[in-house]
């Protein structure tokens, strides 16, 4: 019995100095004014963004949906001004390789702070690519058989695919973008 209630009063000594330290780091942080590890950031763009004209290292800017609190204390009032800088930022090509954005949370209301990154890519090629090439084939096909009968019909597909082809890569760029009032999720390291 005398050993169980050692083991007791050492557990509860345990606990209340986690509470404690646990308590005291979330005061410390609210008095520095930093904002806490693992908060969530809800930020609405202001402007729209894009792989097309975004450049690595470019700022970006927003506005912060939600409340930032740390205990008591507001560090953040919704629609405080939100500042961040692009990651990453790759054009589309043509036929492939869709356009790509990274983005990152660098200041909350003046406070800097450190995210996770978020990255954007945008639509894929395949679908629209196989849809173009295609139907270019088959419309091909179809008025070289016509025309031509069977070796037609072969000779249509040939030219008619590569039309598609042409075609896609006319209007083949997939950028990714996100528009103006998007709000965007990130959490603080």
């Amino acid at each position: 019995m005398h050993r169980l209630k050692k083991i007791v009063t050492r557990t509860a000594v345990v606990w209340t100095m986690a509470i404690l330290a646990v308590t005291a780091y979330s005061q410390e942080t609210a008095a520095s004014g930093q904002i806490p590890s693992g908060t969530k950031l809800t930020v609405r763009t202001t402007t729209e963004l894009s792989s097309a004209t975004a450049e690595a290292g470019q700022t970006w800017s927003g506005t912060l949906v939600n409340e930032i609190r740390s205990g008591n204390k507001v560090l953040a009032p919704a629609g405080s001004s939100v500042s961040g800088t692009i990651l990453e930022a790759k054009s589309s090509g043509r036929l492939h390789k869709p356009g790509i954005l990274s983005l990152q949370v660098t200041s909350v209301n003046g406070i800097p702070v450190n995210t996770d990154t978020l990255t954007r890519d945008g639509e894929g090629h395949t679908k629209s690519n196989v849809a173009k090439i295609g139907g270019g084939a088959a419309a091909g096909a179809i008025l070289g058989g016509l025309i031509g009968g069977g070796k037609g019909a072969a000779i249509g597909t040939l030219a008619g695919a590569g039309a598609g082809t042409a075609g896609a890569a006319a209007t083949g760029k997939r950028e990714a973008k996100i528009t103006a009032e998007t709000a965007l999720t990130f959490t603080v390291q």
